[in-house]
Order: structure tokens, then C-alpha cells, then sequence
């Protein structure tokens, strides 16, 4: 059966754009986003998002329409891709979700959790109590109160810990409760085709360093100063994007660009290694392809 949704994931830097450009071409689909960095409209360079060009060769939707400021989360990805999706098969078009970030995938194909949304006040109220201390201190705290959701953390992942404080705070309820209640699909996996990108890792890596390179030449340092002098949290996703904390260690006269650049080129390879094993544990059923050959596979596939 032709599937009714093509979805397209992988590593950073493995080519999946320019997959999901080419089958949307081809088949008459629209391109929606599923990388949680390139919906923010600050980051266009620095996260690779597609250029105007390849935008007017098939639709896209769901990229750059998020400000920087804004603390984007799973499930408002789901309901704007739920709402993208109704939009573009109302169209009598071929969604091709294309992206990395695998818990948006993950929600879209085995349902998220129905976490009520945290107040802004109470969010800012945790991170304000949270400023200036230690992640482990963090976990610590965490644990004391909610020990289940906390042993699911590591102790350096500030921002999950930060999140698990906010929803208990908000809701008073463990974050782990909330996860472990049923959840719903919004996709029928029998009308869904979901490939990954694996491609070799000596190839990926000087792949993405050569990316990165491109991007500071293509104007990367500009738009992260300009992103700098918004004084946003530090704790917001756009700021932790790849490549931005250590431009901007480099724009305060912390570091050097060359020690800036090596920062962004290693955070990215240790990024792709994590969303590589991520896929192969959380996403079974999903066929494994080399990017050479994943265009014609989804082709095959969806004729």
C-alpha cells in the first residue's frame, strides 16, 4: 500500500533535506520540518535549514517560524504538525516529515505524553531558584522529590532536570507519572513509511566539520551575535543550539574562533552518534538505508 505519510530521519549532516526534497519533487509532496533547531527563525545558517531556493523547488512548512525567545516543546511541534499534516493532505499532497530530532518522531508514531503545559511564571520562578547552581545539584534536588522521573535523568542533563522540576512545580505531579500514562499515535503505522539515514561514520564526520566551516564563511559568527545581543535566557534551546554557546565564548574573548569552531564541530559528532544509537533503540520497524540510496527506496516504496 502507498504510504500516506513518508517519514525521513537520520543523522545531522547525512542528507536528509535533500532527500525529502528530492521525493517531494518527485511525488508531489510538501516538506515539513521535525528538527527541533530549525524552526527557529534566528538560526537559519548555523542549523542548516533549507535555503530559499530549495524552498521554492517543493512547500516546506514548520521552519523558521519560531522566535528565540520561545521555549519550543515536543507537543507544540505536535500540534503543529498535526495541523500541517491535515493541511497538506487536504491539498491532495505527499507529506514528507524530514528531521533528526527523534522525539518528535517518537510522539508522531507512538504518541506523547499528555503533559499540561507549564505557566510561564512557574517556569520562570524554577529556573530563576535554579540560576547559578550545579546540574548535579540539580539531579540532587530533583531526586529528593521526585526520585522515579530523576533516576530516568542524567545528572549533566540540565535541561531535562529543569523540565522535570518545572512540570512537578506546575502540576504536582512526577514528570515519570505523566510519561507512563497511555499514549495515543498520531500516525497509522500501516500507512507509514519510516526510513534512516545510517551513513558511514568517517564520511559523516568530515562531513560535518566541512558543514560547519561552510557555515562560518556563509555568515554563521553574524547571526549568532545578533542572536547574543537579545540577552535571552542561556537555558533556551536556541542558545544551546550546536555552535552557539562556543561562538559566543569566542565573542566575549573567552576562546579563540578556531577553539570556537572545534567546540561546534564536536558537539555536532557527539550529537550524530547519540541520534544514531536514539534510532536504533526507540525506533524499531524504521529501514536503515544509506543516503545514496534512500531517495530511490522511498520511491520504489511509494509508487
Amino acid at each position: 500500500m502507498r504510504p500516506r505519510v513518508v517519514l525521513i530521519a537520520g543523522p545531522t549532516a547525512s542528507g536528509k533535506s535533500a532527500v525529502a526534497l528530492d521525493v517531494a519533487e518527485r511525488l508531489g509532496g510538501t516538506v515539513i520540518n521535525a528538527d527541533s533547531m530549525q524552526v527557529y527563525r534566528d538560526l537559519r545558517i548555523l542549523t542548516a535549514r533549507p535555503s530559499p531556493e530549495e524552498m521554492g523547488r517543493a512547500p516546506h512548512l514548520l521552519y523558521g517560524h519560531v522566535d528565540a525567545a520561545v521555549n519550543y516543546s515536543a507537543g507544540r511541534w505536535v500540534e503543529d504538525v498535526t495541523a500541517a499534516l491535515s493541511e497538506v493532505q487536504a491539498a491532495g499532497r505527499l507529506p514528507v516529515v524530514v528531521g533528526g530530532t527523534g522525539l518528535y518522531f517518537k510522539a508522531l508514531t507512538q504518541g506523547l505524553s499528555d503533559i499540561p503545559a507549564v505557566p510561564d511564571e512557574v517556569r520562570a520562578a524554577v529556573r530563576a531558584e535554579a540560576e547559578g547552581e550545579a546540574s548535579a545539584d540539580l539531579h540532587a534536588r530533583l531526586a529528593a522529590r521526585d526520585p522515579v522521573t530523576a533516576a530516568r535523568l542524567s545528572p549533566g542533563d540540565r535541561q531535562r532536570v529543569l523540565r522535570a522540576l518545572e512540570v512537578l512545580a506546575a502540576t504536582g505531579r512526577p514528570l515519570a507519572a505523566w510519561q507512563d500514562e497511555p499514549r495515543r499515535p498520531k500516525l497509522d503505522a500501516a500507512a507509514t513509511l519510516g526510513v534512516f539515514l545510517a551513513p558511514e561514520r568517517a564520511w559523516l564526520t568530515a562531513r560535518i566539520d566541512a558543514r560547519f566551516d561552510a557555515m562560518l564563511d556563509a555568515g554563521a559568527l553574524a547571526e549568532v551575535a545578533a542572536l547574543k545581543a537579545r540577552n535571552l535566557d542561556p537555558a533556551l534551546p536556541a542558545m544551546r543550539a550546536h555552535g552557539v554557546p562556543g561562538l559566543i565564548a569566542y565573542l566575549t574573548g573567552e576562546i579563540s574562533l578556531e577553539a570556537a569552531a572545534q567546540r561546534g564541530k564536536a558537539d555536532t559528532r557527539a550529537y550524530a552518534k547519540r541520534q544514531v544509537t536514539w534510532f536504533r533503540h526507540q525506533m524499531p520497524g524504521w529501514r536503515a538505508l544509506v543516503p545514496e540510496a534512500a531517495a530511490a527506496a522511498v520511491l520504489e516504496a511509494s509508487t
